[in-house]
């Protein structure tokens, strides 16, 4: 059972890191899909983390018109989700 928490840990903290890098990434500027950058891994960091992102957009408007909170509240979700699993996995 410890193993199973362990992997659970660590893929929800592999994924809030990739959020967190996608998020530096837009501090430079970089548009994925933008004729100027076509690097495969930042396209594939933005198809990974899309998912959890976009429903979140679609609830939470940007604040002040340009300042997106969705990664915020996607890894406070996701810390919530991952300690709500471990803690159900303890308990069995």
């Amino acid at each position: 059972m410890s193993f199973l928490i362990t992997v659970i840990s660590l893929g929800f903290q592999l994924y809030e890191f990739l959020i967190l890098i996608r998020v530096l990434l837009t501090w430079i500027s970089t548009d994925p899909y933008s004729p100027v950058i076509r690097h495969p891994v930042v396209q594939i960091l933005f198809q990974i983390t899309e998912p959890v992102l976009q429903p979140l957009r679609r609830v939470i408007p940007p604040i002040g018109g340009t300042l997106d909170i969705s990664p915020v509240i996607a890894l406070i979700l996701l810390e919530i989700l991952r300690r709500v699993l471990i803690s159900l996995l303890v308990n069995l």
